[in-house]
């Protein structure tokens, strides 16, 4: 993730702390929360809601788009589900969604430790 990228990802975030609780409440931030499709009756195929805050989303595609271009794990991932069938759209919101996690975990305040004098 680039420079830029991440000043984006952290001005956003520090705007709105209070509505980062989860990496669910984060992905609706960014607009990708996973939406179910279909009747139901589909497997439990999913889609990309169309809410969200557009240049937080833009960065995180952002991220996407060069990782699966130049990061190893991604291209492979890639090229495992397209060899299953799934379509492109479907392989970058899963993507995002890794993305979004990775982010989270890194925004997570640090857990407070009891000091040894205490």
């Amino acid at each position: 993730m680039g420079v830029d990228t991440a000043a984006e990802i952290l001005v956003v975030t520090g705007d709105n702390p209070e509505r980062i609780r989860s990496e669910t409440a984060l992905a609706e931030l960014v607009g990708i929360p996973p939406v179910p499709t279909g009747s139901g009756m589909t497997g439990g195929r999913r889609r990309v809601g169309h809410g969200g805050h557009r240049r937080l989303n833009a960065a995180i595609c952002r991220t996407v788009i060069v990782r699966m271009r130049f990061h190893q794990p991604p291209i492979d991932y890639v090229a495992r589900r397209t060899a299953e069938g799934r379509p492109k759209r479907e392989i970058i919101r899963c993507l995002k969604h890794y993305v979004i996690r990775e982010v989270h975990h890194l925004l997570r305040p640090a857990q407070r430790r009891p000091s040894a004098a205490s």
